[in-house]
């Protein structure tokens, strides 16, 4: 029904079975009404103003002044409806930038500005986007193996591992590398690629040529330190060279041996590698225990050396002295120092034998001294027979000596008499 249709026409059609113009409208009736409204209002606009009623082509005559008032009231609705949309496009710019992430802002796609942590506003879409970076969380990329997210599990990654040393072996080699961002900017415009395989790319080269400037034993042994080290130095040049924005963090070696295939040969040999070592260590102990004690023996080998060299001189020099002494008193008396000198020798000798076989002059028999069964003898108890035994052998040795010694005086005496 048209909007400027008689007051009477409206209340028959909403007076129904209700009870008359008394009782509330359908739900049903309204919403037709609103729509019908809502379509002659849209129509209005689309025809400049001008629109006909289905009921013919003339209006009522007080139709002239009913849609002026109703086209303010529209005007209107049609302002609130704007600033309404307006405003919602405007509160559109607030966004929160939490802690540990900023954000960046990008008018029409290009860089503006950083923002912190807090409140912010922007210009809405279309005019500018914010892109929200996380620069305090700690990535982990693996070069080498990955680690299975589910289960947790290990998988060698070959191509990555493999590398080759300075001295011409091969060594598989695994990295782990810890990252976060430092500039967002810088990873937002100057890295196309997903960050981690950019980071797993520069890794994987400064570990090429990090490991190849040294051997396999320094990168298997006392090297892993080092390589590590060195490899994050190479790797964060890398990095700021391409402008990524990130920092690295730490750069550890997980596992470093040779290949599957020759492991056991290298087994046998960083075996006898350490065989040696140890068998070299041992020979240095012993070196350090036999050599001071050597120098000591050798010291003392000296010194006894040196005694006994001053011992002799000293003997050959007093005996020189006694041998001066005793040819003076030769001189002097020389047979008289000549049976002196005799007669010491034999007490000499006869004191370190313990047998004696005495020869008598004009005799053929020989007399024996058992010295030594004398002395044991006398050692177990057998003083009396012993002594008499001693005593008869004092009186022949006496006897003998005085055969013997009667012709030496005489003829001494002769000499000394004539």
């Amino acid at each position: 029904m048209p909007w400027d249709e008689p007051e009477k026409g409206r209340q028959d059609k909403n007076s129904g079975s209700r009870g008359g113009p008394s009782g509330p409208p359908e739900i049903d009736d309204i919403v037709s009404d609103l729509q019908d409204k809502f379509s002659r209002v849209f129509s209005k606009f689309g025809s400049g103003g001008k629109s006909a009623g289905p009921s013919g082509p003339s209006d009522p005559p007080d139709s002239g002044k009913k849609p002026t008032r109703r086209s303010g009231s529209r005007k209107v609705l049609v302002l609130f409806a704007l600033i309404v949309a307006a405003g919602i496009w405007i509160s559109s710019g607030l966004y929160v930038v939490e802690q540990g992430v900023q954000g960046v802002e990008l008018r029409f796609g290009e860089y503006t500005r950083t923002t912190g942590a807090g409140l912010r506003w922007h210009i809405p879409f279309p005019i500018e986007e914010v892109l929200i970076v996380n620069v305090q969380k700690v990535n982990t990329v693996e070069v080498g193996y990955r680690v299975s997210e589910r289960n947790r599990t290990i998988t060698p990654v070959t191509r990555e591992a493999l590398m080759l040393t300075a001295d011409e072996n091969i060594i598989d080699i695994q990295f782990a590398v810890q990252y976060d961002i430092k500039d967002p900017k810088d990873l937002l415009f100057n890295v196309s690629d997903p960050i981690h395989l950019v980071v797993r790319q520069a890794t994987e080269s400064a570990v090429r040529e990090i490991v190849g400037g040294n051997t396999m034993d320094f990168a298997i042994t006392a090297g892993r330190a080092e390589i590590a080290q060195d490899t994050r130095i190479l790797l964060q040049e890398i990095l700021d060279r391409y402008k990524t924005g990130v920092n690295v963090r730490a750069v550890e070696m997980q596992n470093a041996q040779p290949p599957a295939e020759v492991k056991a040969a290298f087994d046998d040999a960083v075996k006898a590698r350490e065989d040696e070592e140890r068998l070299k260590n041992e020979a240095e102990a012993y070196a350090n225990d036999v050599i001071p004690r050597a120098r000591g023996q050798a010291a003392r080998i000296v010194q006894e050396a040196e005694a006994y060299k001053a011992s002799i001189v000293a003997r050959a020099e007093g005996e020189a002295s006694r041998f001066e002494q005793i040819y003076d008193e030769y001189r002097k008396a020389p047979q008289i120092t000549r049976d002196r000198l005799y007669l010491e020798s034999l007490e000499e000798v006869l004191n370190n034998s313990t047998k004696l076989i005495i020869d008598q002059q004009n005799s053929n028999n020989i007399i024996y001294l058992p010295l030594d069964q004398l002395i044991q003898r006398r050692t177990q108890g057998t003083v009396n027979s012993t002594d008499g035994r001693i005593g008869q052998l004092d009186g022949q040795s006496d006897i003998i000596s005085n055969s013997n010694r009667p012709s030496r005086t005489d003829s001494r005496d002769l000499r000394v008499g004539g």
